[in-house]
């Protein structure tokens, strides 16, 4: 029995020892072939394992983070009823559509012959369609007026047509137009809502440039109504002038040359212009002279010299007023347009006074574009004349 227990022993002990140390021993036998110390082996295990700890959370987090909003997405347009939808979606396309109706205003047709022999324009408003309703009925009452930019004093106006969107005008206009003058000139046709008791309101217009159209021919065509511009300031001309001064004499001369593009102010189409020089002292009126008159053009050439004494002294506190003025025999002259020069002026005006003063003997001349009378006399804030001592007397 010894004998038999022994050899049980024997025979189990190889059995133990292979279950419990094979795969430390093949680890150990593969740890000791890497050319390591344990503890570098350990960091390099632990590094690896947070590695694809992480890399794992990140996978998890992504495919969370995709799911999560498409639930979210569904939970609420389930939650939205089909008006609601409606009513989120559509007023970008309701808005897009209300812009266009806003910018569609209608169409105009009209024809233009011009006379090369008479030198005269014939505009004919021939009939529009598709207006703009101005009225709270949906309709409107149109008319036409017909103008050109090189004479807006001049201005035509076709009959009232009552609540229609499609008026029917077969009207025709005539306008003297010199062939000097066609390519600098442009027809406006506005077409306005007529109201009684009210300000008419402008539905829209067309502005066609002459020095756009082969006058050769007869025209006759279709377009569309565009936004109205801000009213234009009416042209009132150019002058030409030359200043100079000479600080020593004390004497200012100014010299008159020409004007060109002059406003019309008679009824045929000219006038007769002439230009008066007043010098401000001190914002009173104190020196004047005045050119000869110009009989029946809007380009005269004057070529008039005027000199003025003033004290070198006084210079800074002198304004030079330019007028040119339509002689009348009849009724009293009319101003066409102003512009001043002096210490206190603006723009090309200051800047031709400032040439002057920094070339003392010598004459330099300029080119001014006409001003408003009534915005130039606000401007120079003259001080009445009357001297009130007079009326104590």
């Amino acid at each position: 029995m010894a004998v038999a227990a022994r050899k049980g022993r024997t025979t189990a002990s190889p059995h133990a020892s292979i279950t419990t140390t094979a795969w430390p021993g093949f680890l150990d036998s593969w740890l000791s072939q890497i050319p390591l110390p344990k503890w570098a082996l350990i960091s390099v295990a632990v590094a690896v394992a947070i590695l694809l700890l992480l890399f794992i959370i990140c996978i998890v987090r992504c495919c969370c983070g995709k799911k999560k909003p498409k639930k979210k997405e569904r939970i609420n347009l389930c939650g939205i009823s089909n008006s609601t939808t409606a009513s989120l979606v559509q007023p970008e396309m309701e808005d897009l559509e209300r812009g266009v109706e806003q910018m569609r205003r209608g169409k105009l047709q009209y024809s233009l012959e011009y006379s090369f022999r008479t030198q005269e324009l014939k505009v004919g408003v021939k009939q529009a369609v598709d207006l703009k309703a101005m009225d709270s009925g949906g309709t409107s009452d149109p008319y036409v007026i017909v103008y050109l930019t090189s004479d807006m004093k001049k201005r035509y106006e076709t009959k009232v047509y009552r609540k229609t969107l499609n008026p029917i005008f077969n009207e025709s206009f005539t306008f003297q137009v010199p062939l000097a003058e066609v390519p600098e000139s442009t027809l406006v046709m506005q077409i306005y809502d007529f109201n009684r008791f009210a300000k008419h309101d402008i539905i829209g217009e067309v502005r066609l440039p002459l020095a756009s159209v082969n006058l050769q021919h007869v025209i006759e065509q279709w377009s569309e109504l565009a936004v109205a511009s801000k009213v234009e300031e009416e042209q009132l001309g150019e002058i030409c002038f030359s200043l100079r001064y000479v600080p020593s004499t004390g004497k200012l001369t100014v010299l008159i040359l020409e004007a060109k593009k002059l406003k019309r102010m008679d009824s045929h189409g000219l006038s007769d212009p002439f230009v008066k020089v007043h010098l401000i002292l001190n914002r009173k009126k104190w020196k004047k002279k005045k050119t000869s008159v110009k009989k029946n053009t809007l380009s005269p050439y004057f070529n008039e010299l005027f000199i003025f004494e003033v004290p070198f002294n006084q210079i800074q506190n002198v304004d030079v007023v330019i007028s040119v003025w339509d002689h009348d025999k009849v009724t009293k002259n009319e101003p066409i347009g102003k512009l001043f020069l002096g210490c206190r002026a603006t723009g090309n005006q200051l800047r031709h006074w400032s040439d002057m003063l920094s070339n003392p003997r010598r004459p330099l001349a300029q080119w001014h574009i006409l001003q408003p009378p009534d915005v130039v006399d606000k401007a120079l804030g003259l001080k009445s004349h009357l001297k009130l001592h007079l009326a104590s007397r």
